[in-house]
């Protein structure tokens, strides 16, 4: 009963603290102190406990005293290190799954992208577009973002209000396209307003590509190794 009263004090203190964490108190303490208390209770029903027990037994008491300060550090060091601890996991993730867009805070504070490259060795995420997420192949050899004639519907454009008057080349030559632009695109962090980009004809394109009209309005584009890092 000990121990599992134990568990229940450090894992609900661990639940308030994480609830409470933007506003920086919990029940009037600041989130420091309330940690402490947290971490302090435990150890002090062991403490308790030992005395009860008697002299008999002080070797167990003073054993199960160190797993429950073992089990409180640990606590502590995943909260304090969370953050640290999530962006691991999103590597992991993105490495284990390529095209998942990973966001890490830089040494000076500045929000990057990284992209991990796919099993086909290009560079593929997904960009959010109004309400729909969109598929998509980074490429700098398209100057603006083109998009599936599928894509363009799934967003809710009117085909009747699509006007193919351009001229573009494709891996399977020429391609006519409806210019528009596009209101709201995201990519993690980065959002941008009124983005050119062009809609092409029915089955001529087998995905959609994020080209420079997106890509030249961030501050860097850096590729290292099977990685691609975008910077706001």
């Amino acid at each position: 009963m000990r121990f599992i009263l134990g568990i229940a004090i450090l894992a609900v203190g661990l639940v308030i603290l994480i609830v409470n964490h933007d506003s920086g108190q919990s029940f009037g303490i600041d989130n420091d102190s309330f940690g402490q208390l947290v971490v302090t209770l435990p150890i002090l029903l062991m403490i308790s406990a030992g005395i009860l027990v008697g002299r008999r037994q002080f070797g167990q008491t003073v054993r199960q005293m160190a797993i429950w300060v073992l089990i409180a550090l640990a606590l502590v060091t995943g909260y304090l290190y969370r953050g640290d601890f999530r962006s691991i996991g999103e590597r992991v993730l993105a490495g284990l799954m390529p095209g998942r867009a990973v966001t890490v805070s830089t040494t000076d504070g500045q929000a990057e992208v990284i992209v991990h490259k796919a099993l086909g060795g290009h560079f593929e995420t997904t960009v959010e577009i109004g309400q729909i997420t969109v598929p998509v192949l980074i490429d700098t050899g398209a100057s603006s973002v083109a998009l599936r004639y599928e894509d363009a519907m799934n967003m809710g454009i009117d085909p009747g209000e699509l006007s193919f008057t351009r001229t573009v080349l494709t891996a399977n030559g020429r391609a006519s396209a409806a210019p528009l632009r596009i209101p709201e695109m995201r990519l993690g962090p980065i959002v941008r307003s009124n983005v050119e980009a062009v809609v092409l004809e029915e089955g001529l394109l087998d995905q959609s590509l994020l080209g420079m009209s997106f890509l030249s309005t961030l501050s860097s584009m850096q590729m290292q190794t099977d990685e691609l890092r975008l910077r706001d």
